[in-house]
Protein backbone atom coordinates (compact mmCIF):
# COMPACT_ATOMS: atom_id res chain seq x y z
CA UNK A 1 0.00 0.00 0.00
CA UNK A 2 1.24 3.46 -0.94
CA UNK A 3 1.86 5.57 2.19
CA UNK A 4 -0.52 8.54 2.52
CA UNK A 5 0.80 11.83 1.25
CA UNK A 6 1.42 14.83 3.47
CA UNK A 7 -1.55 16.84 4.61
CA UNK A 8 -2.03 20.23 2.98
CA UNK A 9 -0.96 23.03 5.32
CA UNK A 10 -4.52 24.30 5.54
CA UNK A 11 -5.78 20.92 6.79
CA UNK A 12 -2.94 20.69 9.31
CA UNK A 13 -3.96 24.09 10.60
CA UNK A 14 -7.59 22.96 10.93
CA UNK A 15 -6.52 19.90 12.97
CA UNK A 16 -4.34 22.01 15.26
CA UNK A 17 -7.17 24.51 15.85
CA UNK A 18 -9.60 21.68 16.48
CA UNK A 19 -7.28 20.08 19.04
CA UNK A 20 -6.86 23.40 20.86
CA UNK A 21 -10.61 23.99 20.90
CA UNK A 22 -11.15 20.51 22.30
CA UNK A 23 -8.60 21.08 25.06
CA UNK A 24 -10.43 24.26 26.04
CA UNK A 25 -13.83 22.55 26.07
CA UNK A 26 -15.22 24.25 22.94
CA UNK A 27 -16.53 20.99 21.59
CA UNK A 28 -18.92 22.41 19.01
CA UNK A 29 -16.17 24.47 17.43
CA UNK A 30 -13.80 21.48 17.50
CA UNK A 31 -16.39 19.33 15.73
CA UNK A 32 -16.95 21.96 13.05
CA UNK A 33 -13.19 22.26 12.40
CA UNK A 34 -12.77 18.49 12.17
CA UNK A 35 -15.68 18.21 9.75
CA UNK A 36 -14.06 20.87 7.60
CA UNK A 37 -10.72 19.01 7.71
CA UNK A 38 -12.43 15.76 6.71
CA UNK A 39 -14.12 17.53 3.83
CA UNK A 40 -10.73 18.74 2.53
CA UNK A 41 -8.86 15.41 3.10
CA UNK A 42 -11.39 12.57 3.32
CA UNK A 43 -9.90 9.23 4.35
CA UNK A 44 -6.51 10.64 5.36
CA UNK A 45 -5.22 8.69 8.42
CA UNK A 46 -4.22 11.85 10.30
CA UNK A 47 -7.74 13.26 9.94
CA UNK A 48 -9.34 9.93 10.86
CA UNK A 49 -7.09 9.71 13.92
CA UNK A 50 -8.12 13.22 15.02
CA UNK A 51 -11.77 12.27 14.60
CA UNK A 52 -11.16 9.15 16.68
CA UNK A 53 -9.54 11.14 19.48
CA UNK A 54 -12.49 13.54 19.49
CA UNK A 55 -14.94 10.65 19.65
CA UNK A 56 -13.03 9.12 22.58
CA UNK A 57 -13.12 12.42 24.46
CA UNK A 58 -16.87 12.48 23.95
CA UNK A 59 -17.19 8.93 25.31
CA UNK A 60 -18.12 7.45 21.92
CA UNK A 61 -15.66 4.55 22.02
CA UNK A 62 -17.43 2.60 19.29
CA UNK A 63 -17.21 5.59 16.95
CA UNK A 64 -13.56 6.10 17.91
CA UNK A 65 -12.79 2.46 17.12
CA UNK A 66 -14.38 2.85 13.67
CA UNK A 67 -12.29 5.93 12.89
CA UNK A 68 -9.08 4.25 14.11
CA UNK A 69 -9.88 1.11 12.13
CA UNK A 70 -10.20 3.16 8.95
CA UNK A 71 -6.98 5.02 9.84
CA UNK A 72 -5.00 1.78 10.20
CA UNK A 73 -6.36 0.59 6.87
CA UNK A 74 -5.16 3.82 5.28
CA UNK A 75 -1.71 3.62 6.94
CA UNK A 76 -1.07 0.14 8.39
CA UNK A 77 2.58 0.97 9.21
CA UNK A 78 1.69 3.82 11.59
CA UNK A 79 2.21 2.22 14.99
CA UNK A 80 0.44 4.95 17.07
CA UNK A 81 -2.79 4.28 15.16
CA UNK A 82 -2.78 0.67 16.32
CA UNK A 83 -2.17 1.80 19.92
CA UNK A 84 -5.15 4.15 19.67
CA UNK A 85 -7.33 1.43 18.17
CA UNK A 86 -6.34 -0.90 21.03
CA UNK A 87 -7.31 1.78 23.57
CA UNK A 88 -10.75 2.23 22.00
CA UNK A 89 -11.35 -1.51 21.94
CA UNK A 90 -10.23 -1.77 25.56
CA UNK A 91 -12.82 0.86 26.49
CA UNK A 92 -15.43 -1.26 24.70
CA UNK A 93 -14.41 -4.38 26.64
CA UNK A 94 -13.25 -6.07 23.43
CA UNK A 95 -10.23 -8.00 24.76
CA UNK A 96 -9.71 -9.98 21.56
CA UNK A 97 -9.80 -6.86 19.40
CA UNK A 98 -7.46 -5.04 21.77
CA UNK A 99 -4.94 -7.88 21.64
CA UNK A 100 -5.14 -8.01 17.85
CA UNK A 101 -4.37 -4.29 17.59
CA UNK A 102 -1.46 -4.49 20.06
CA UNK A 103 0.05 -7.45 18.20
CA UNK A 104 -0.18 -5.42 14.99
CA UNK A 105 1.73 -2.63 16.73
CA UNK A 106 4.42 -5.08 17.88
CA UNK A 107 4.67 -6.48 14.36
CA UNK A 108 5.92 -3.02 13.43
CA UNK A 109 8.26 -2.65 16.45
CA UNK A 110 8.69 -5.47 18.97
CA UNK A 111 10.36 -3.08 21.40
CA UNK A 112 7.61 -0.48 21.52
CA UNK A 113 7.17 0.26 25.21
CA UNK A 114 3.48 1.23 25.20
CA UNK A 115 2.40 -1.78 23.14
CA UNK A 116 4.26 -4.13 25.49
CA UNK A 117 2.85 -2.38 28.55
CA UNK A 118 -0.74 -2.54 27.32
CA UNK A 119 -0.35 -6.18 26.32
CA UNK A 120 1.04 -7.05 29.77
CA UNK A 121 -1.93 -5.30 31.38
CA UNK A 122 -4.34 -7.11 29.06
CA UNK A 123 -2.92 -10.56 29.78
CA UNK A 124 -3.01 -9.90 33.52
CA UNK A 125 -6.57 -8.60 33.26
CA UNK A 126 -7.59 -11.74 31.36
CA UNK A 127 -5.96 -13.95 33.99
CA UNK A 128 -3.49 -15.30 31.43
CA UNK A 129 -0.59 -15.32 33.91
CA UNK A 130 1.65 -17.51 31.75
CA UNK A 131 1.76 -14.74 29.13
CA UNK A 132 1.51 -11.79 31.50
CA UNK A 133 4.71 -12.70 33.37
CA UNK A 134 7.11 -12.56 30.40
CA UNK A 135 5.35 -9.44 29.11
CA UNK A 136 5.84 -7.65 32.44
CA UNK A 137 9.46 -8.83 32.45
CA UNK A 138 9.87 -7.28 29.02
CA UNK A 139 8.35 -4.01 30.23
CA UNK A 140 10.87 -3.90 33.09
CA UNK A 141 13.75 -4.61 30.72
CA UNK A 142 12.67 -1.87 28.31
CA UNK A 143 12.19 0.60 31.18
CA UNK A 144 15.70 -0.15 32.46
CA UNK A 145 17.10 0.99 29.11
CA UNK A 146 15.33 4.36 29.13
CA UNK A 147 17.78 7.24 29.70
CA UNK A 148 15.04 9.04 31.64
CA UNK A 149 11.70 7.75 32.89
CA UNK A 150 8.70 9.98 33.54
CA UNK A 151 7.80 9.98 37.26
CA UNK A 152 4.27 8.81 36.46
CA UNK A 153 5.68 5.53 35.18
CA UNK A 154 7.09 4.45 38.55
CA UNK A 155 3.82 3.07 40.01
CA UNK A 156 3.38 0.95 36.87
CA UNK A 157 6.91 -0.43 37.18
CA UNK A 158 6.42 -1.09 40.90
CA UNK A 159 3.33 -3.13 40.00
CA UNK A 160 5.32 -4.98 37.31
CA UNK A 161 8.07 -5.90 39.78
CA UNK A 162 5.58 -7.05 42.40
CA UNK A 163 3.62 -9.08 39.85
CA UNK A 164 6.71 -10.82 38.47
CA UNK A 165 8.05 -11.51 41.97
CA UNK A 166 4.74 -12.99 43.05
CA UNK A 167 4.46 -15.22 40.00
CA UNK A 168 8.04 -16.43 40.34
CA UNK A 169 7.49 -17.18 44.04
CA UNK A 170 4.36 -19.18 43.24
CA UNK A 171 6.14 -20.99 40.42
CA UNK A 172 9.10 -21.73 42.68
CA UNK A 173 6.88 -23.13 45.43
CA UNK A 174 5.06 -25.39 42.97
CA UNK A 175 8.32 -26.48 41.37
CA UNK A 176 9.98 -27.33 44.68
CA UNK A 177 6.93 -29.22 45.91
CA UNK A 178 7.08 -31.42 42.83
CA UNK A 179 10.86 -31.88 42.83
CA UNK A 180 11.48 -32.34 46.56
CA UNK A 181 10.53 -36.05 46.53
CA UNK A 182 13.26 -36.63 43.94
CA UNK A 183 16.00 -34.75 45.74
CA UNK A 184 15.09 -35.31 49.39
CA UNK A 185 17.57 -38.19 49.78
CA UNK A 186 20.34 -36.66 47.67
CA UNK A 187 23.61 -35.56 49.21
CA UNK A 188 24.31 -31.82 48.94
CA UNK A 189 27.01 -32.37 46.32
CA UNK A 190 24.57 -34.38 44.16
CA UNK A 191 21.97 -31.64 44.05
CA UNK A 192 24.16 -28.53 44.20
CA UNK A 193 24.32 -27.81 40.47
CA UNK A 194 20.63 -28.51 39.95
CA UNK A 195 19.72 -26.26 42.87
CA UNK A 196 21.84 -23.46 41.36
CA UNK A 197 20.09 -23.97 38.01
CA UNK A 198 16.66 -23.79 39.64
CA UNK A 199 17.59 -20.67 41.61
CA UNK A 200 18.84 -18.99 38.41
CA UNK A 201 15.63 -19.87 36.56
CA UNK A 202 13.59 -18.44 39.43
CA UNK A 203 15.64 -15.24 39.54
CA UNK A 204 17.08 -16.02 42.98
CA UNK A 205 20.70 -15.88 41.89
CA UNK A 206 23.01 -15.01 39.05
CA UNK A 207 25.28 -17.46 37.25
CA UNK A 208 28.83 -16.11 37.17
CA UNK A 209 31.59 -16.96 34.70
CA UNK A 210 35.38 -16.95 34.77
CA UNK A 211 37.04 -13.60 34.27
CA UNK A 212 40.79 -14.20 34.05
CA UNK A 213 43.21 -11.30 34.01
CA UNK A 214 45.97 -13.63 32.83
CA UNK A 215 45.85 -17.21 31.55
CA UNK A 216 42.38 -18.63 30.98
CA UNK A 217 42.45 -22.40 30.60
CA UNK A 218 39.40 -23.25 28.47
CA UNK A 219 36.63 -25.78 29.07
CA UNK A 220 37.14 -26.11 32.83
CA UNK A 221 33.92 -26.01 34.88
CA UNK A 222 33.29 -22.47 36.17
CA UNK A 223 32.37 -23.60 39.68
CA UNK A 224 32.32 -21.10 42.49
CA UNK A 225 33.29 -23.45 45.32
CA UNK A 226 35.05 -26.70 44.43
CA UNK A 227 33.75 -30.01 45.72
CA UNK A 228 35.43 -30.98 48.97
CA UNK A 229 35.80 -34.54 47.66
CA UNK A 230 38.43 -33.23 45.22
CA UNK A 231 40.71 -32.34 48.17
CA UNK A 232 41.13 -35.49 50.29
CA UNK A 233 43.97 -33.80 52.19
CA UNK A 234 41.65 -31.19 53.72
CA UNK A 235 41.15 -33.34 56.81
CA UNK A 236 44.90 -33.39 57.45
CA UNK A 237 45.13 -29.61 57.04
CA UNK A 238 42.11 -28.98 59.25
CA UNK A 239 43.49 -31.21 61.99
CA UNK A 240 46.51 -28.91 62.15
CA UNK A 241 44.40 -25.78 62.74
CA UNK A 242 45.35 -25.37 66.45
CA UNK A 243 49.07 -25.58 65.66
CA UNK A 244 48.85 -23.16 62.75
CA UNK A 245 46.73 -20.73 64.74
CA UNK A 246 49.16 -20.85 67.66
CA UNK A 247 52.04 -19.85 65.38
CA UNK A 248 49.96 -17.04 63.93
CA UNK A 249 49.12 -15.77 67.42
CA UNK A 250 52.79 -15.90 68.37
CA UNK A 251 53.59 -13.74 65.35
CA UNK A 252 50.91 -11.28 66.37
CA UNK A 253 52.15 -11.16 69.95
CA UNK A 254 55.69 -10.39 68.79
CA UNK A 255 54.61 -7.38 66.76
CA UNK A 256 54.05 -9.19 63.48
CA UNK A 257 57.25 -8.00 61.81
CA UNK A 258 57.07 -8.84 58.12
CA UNK A 259 53.36 -8.24 57.66
CA UNK A 260 52.67 -6.07 54.61
CA UNK A 261 49.70 -4.40 52.91
CA UNK A 262 48.08 -6.78 50.49
CA UNK A 263 47.24 -3.95 48.12
CA UNK A 264 50.33 -2.01 47.06
CA UNK A 265 49.79 -0.20 43.78
CA UNK A 266 52.58 1.47 41.86
CA UNK A 267 52.88 5.26 42.19
CA UNK A 268 50.77 7.04 39.61
CA UNK A 269 48.16 4.31 39.38
CA UNK A 270 44.79 5.95 38.59
CA UNK A 271 42.23 5.89 41.39
CA UNK A 272 40.20 2.69 41.38
CA UNK A 273 38.22 0.40 43.68
CA UNK A 274 41.42 -0.66 45.47
CA UNK A 275 42.57 2.87 46.29
CA UNK A 276 41.01 2.92 49.81
CA UNK A 277 43.14 -0.13 50.71
CA UNK A 278 46.33 0.92 48.92
CA UNK A 279 49.40 0.55 51.14
CA UNK A 280 47.22 0.11 54.21
CA UNK A 281 47.21 -2.73 56.72
CA UNK A 282 43.42 -2.92 56.73
CA UNK A 283 44.01 -5.93 54.49
CA UNK A 284 47.46 -7.34 55.08
CA UNK A 285 49.48 -10.47 54.49
CA UNK A 286 52.36 -12.39 56.03
CA UNK A 287 53.84 -14.47 53.21
CA UNK A 288 55.43 -17.89 53.70
CA UNK A 289 55.63 -18.49 49.94
CA UNK A 290 55.11 -15.79 47.31
CA UNK A 291 54.92 -16.35 43.57
CA UNK A 292 56.50 -19.76 43.90
CA UNK A 293 59.39 -18.65 46.09
CA UNK A 294 59.79 -19.75 49.70
CA UNK A 295 60.23 -16.83 52.11
CA UNK A 296 62.84 -18.46 54.34
CA UNK A 297 62.81 -15.90 57.16
CA UNK A 298 59.03 -16.16 57.47
CA UNK A 299 59.06 -19.95 57.34
CA UNK A 300 61.67 -20.09 60.10
CA UNK A 301 59.26 -18.20 62.36
CA UNK A 302 56.44 -20.68 61.59
CA UNK A 303 58.22 -24.06 61.50
CA UNK A 304 55.14 -26.24 62.14
CA UNK A 305 52.99 -24.41 59.62
CA UNK A 306 55.80 -24.70 57.11
CA UNK A 307 56.16 -28.44 57.73
CA UNK A 308 52.42 -28.97 57.30
CA UNK A 309 52.22 -26.88 54.13
CA UNK A 310 55.23 -28.56 52.51
CA UNK A 311 53.41 -31.89 52.72
CA UNK A 312 50.42 -30.56 50.75
CA UNK A 313 49.93 -30.87 46.95
CA UNK A 314 50.32 -27.18 46.21
CA UNK A 315 50.30 -25.64 42.76
CA UNK A 316 53.79 -25.40 41.33
CA UNK A 317 54.06 -22.97 38.44
CA UNK A 318 57.51 -21.43 37.95
CA UNK A 319 57.55 -17.86 39.19
CA UNK A 320 53.84 -17.95 39.99
CA UNK A 321 52.84 -20.58 42.50
CA UNK A 322 52.61 -21.67 45.20
CA UNK A 323 51.64 -18.69 47.30
CA UNK A 324 50.97 -19.29 51.00
CA UNK A 325 50.21 -16.55 53.52
CA UNK A 326 48.27 -15.45 56.55
CA UNK A 327 45.56 -13.07 55.36
CA UNK A 328 44.39 -10.46 57.88
CA UNK A 329 41.36 -8.21 57.59
CA UNK A 330 41.04 -5.54 60.23
CA UNK A 331 37.70 -4.68 61.85
CA UNK A 332 35.14 -2.80 59.76
CA UNK A 333 36.94 -3.52 56.50
CA UNK A 334 35.37 -4.63 53.26
CA UNK A 335 37.15 -5.90 50.14
CA UNK A 336 35.49 -4.89 46.86
CA UNK A 337 34.18 -7.49 44.43
CA UNK A 338 36.97 -8.60 42.11
CA UNK A 339 38.31 -11.49 40.03
CA UNK A 340 41.65 -13.27 39.92
CA UNK A 341 44.27 -14.00 37.32
CA UNK A 342 44.04 -17.62 36.19
CA UNK A 343 41.62 -20.50 36.59
CA UNK A 344 44.58 -22.89 36.62
CA UNK A 345 44.47 -22.61 40.41
CA UNK A 346 42.10 -23.39 43.23
CA UNK A 347 42.42 -21.04 46.20
CA UNK A 348 42.18 -22.70 49.61
CA UNK A 349 41.09 -20.91 52.78
CA UNK A 350 41.72 -22.35 56.25
CA UNK A 351 39.91 -20.03 58.70
CA UNK A 352 41.87 -19.48 61.92
CA UNK A 353 40.29 -16.49 63.69
CA UNK A 354 36.76 -15.59 62.60
CA UNK A 355 34.63 -13.27 64.73
CA UNK A 356 30.90 -12.86 64.14
CA UNK A 357 30.09 -10.50 61.29
CA UNK A 358 32.52 -11.85 58.69
CA UNK A 359 31.49 -13.22 55.32
CA UNK A 360 32.70 -14.32 51.92
CA UNK A 361 30.85 -14.39 48.58
CA UNK A 362 31.93 -16.17 45.43
CA UNK A 363 29.59 -15.60 42.50
CA UNK A 364 26.08 -16.33 43.67
CA UNK A 365 26.98 -18.19 46.86
CA UNK A 366 27.83 -16.60 50.20
CA UNK A 367 29.51 -18.55 52.99
CA UNK A 368 30.56 -17.81 56.53
CA UNK A 369 34.11 -18.83 57.41
CA UNK A 370 34.15 -21.45 60.16
CA UNK A 371 37.34 -21.83 62.14
CA UNK A 372 39.15 -25.02 61.20
CA UNK A 373 36.93 -25.77 58.18
CA UNK A 374 38.73 -25.47 54.84
CA UNK A 375 37.22 -24.79 51.46
CA UNK A 376 38.49 -24.16 47.92
CA UNK A 377 37.13 -21.74 45.34
CA UNK A 378 37.84 -20.38 41.88
CA UNK A 379 39.07 -16.81 42.35
CA UNK A 380 38.47 -15.94 38.68
CA UNK A 381 34.78 -15.86 39.54
CA UNK A 382 33.76 -12.56 41.08
CA UNK A 383 34.21 -12.67 44.85
CA UNK A 384 34.31 -10.32 47.84
CA UNK A 385 34.98 -10.49 51.59
CA UNK A 386 34.10 -8.44 54.63
CA UNK A 387 34.78 -8.09 58.32
CA UNK A 388 31.97 -6.10 59.92
CA UNK A 389 33.06 -7.05 63.44
CA UNK A 390 35.19 -5.21 65.96
CA UNK A 391 37.94 -7.88 65.89
CA UNK A 392 40.62 -9.12 63.52
CA UNK A 393 39.81 -11.85 60.99
CA UNK A 394 42.71 -14.18 60.05
CA UNK A 395 42.92 -17.13 57.66
CA UNK A 396 45.64 -19.18 56.00
CA UNK A 397 45.48 -18.96 52.21
CA UNK A 398 47.28 -21.21 49.76
CA UNK A 399 46.85 -22.20 46.14
CA UNK A 400 46.67 -25.65 44.62
CA UNK A 401 45.94 -26.82 41.10
CA UNK A 402 42.43 -26.62 39.74
CA UNK A 403 41.24 -30.19 40.38
CA UNK A 404 39.74 -30.41 36.89
CA UNK A 405 43.19 -30.20 35.27
CA UNK A 406 44.82 -33.48 34.34
CA UNK A 407 48.40 -34.23 35.32
CA UNK A 408 49.39 -33.99 31.66
CA UNK A 409 47.84 -30.52 31.43
CA UNK A 410 49.67 -29.42 34.56
CA UNK A 411 52.95 -30.61 33.13
CA UNK A 412 52.32 -28.76 29.87
CA UNK A 413 51.47 -25.53 31.72
CA UNK A 414 54.65 -25.74 33.83
CA UNK A 415 56.67 -25.97 30.64
CA UNK A 416 54.64 -23.17 29.05
CA UNK A 417 55.50 -20.76 31.86
CA UNK A 418 59.19 -21.73 31.77
CA UNK A 419 59.38 -21.05 28.03
CA UNK A 420 57.26 -17.89 28.28
CA UNK A 421 59.56 -16.36 30.87
CA UNK A 422 62.65 -17.37 28.94
CA UNK A 423 61.28 -15.97 25.67
CA UNK A 424 61.51 -12.34 26.75
CA UNK A 425 58.05 -11.52 25.41
CA UNK A 426 55.70 -13.28 27.80
CA UNK A 427 52.30 -11.62 27.20
CA UNK A 428 51.01 -12.57 30.63
CA UNK A 429 53.93 -11.66 32.85
CA UNK A 430 53.77 -12.97 36.38
CA UNK A 431 50.56 -14.40 37.73
CA UNK A 432 49.43 -12.47 40.81
CA UNK A 433 49.23 -13.97 44.25
CA UNK A 434 46.13 -15.69 45.53
CA UNK A 435 43.46 -14.08 47.69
Amino acid sequence: MTPPGPLPAAVTGLLQRAAEAGRQGRMEEAGRLLAEAENHAPGHPAVLNALGLAAQRAGDHAGAARYYQRATQADPEALPLWINLAAARRALGDAGGEEEALLQALAIDQRDFMANLRLAELHERMGDLARATPRWNGVLMLASQMPERPPGLEPVLAHARAFVAGQMAAFGAAMEAGIDPLRADLAPRERRRFDACLDAVLGRRQIYHNVCEGVHFPFLPADEFFDRADFPWFAELEAATPVIRAELQALMASGFEGVEPYVAMAPGTPANKWSPLDHKLDWSAFFLWKLGKRVDAACERCPETTRIVEALPLADMPGRAPTVFFSLIRPRTRLPAHTGVSNLRAIVHLPLIVPEGCGFRVGGETRAWREGEAFAFDDTIEHEAWNDSDSLRAILILDTWNPHLTEVERKLMRRFFELADASGHNPYGRTAVAD
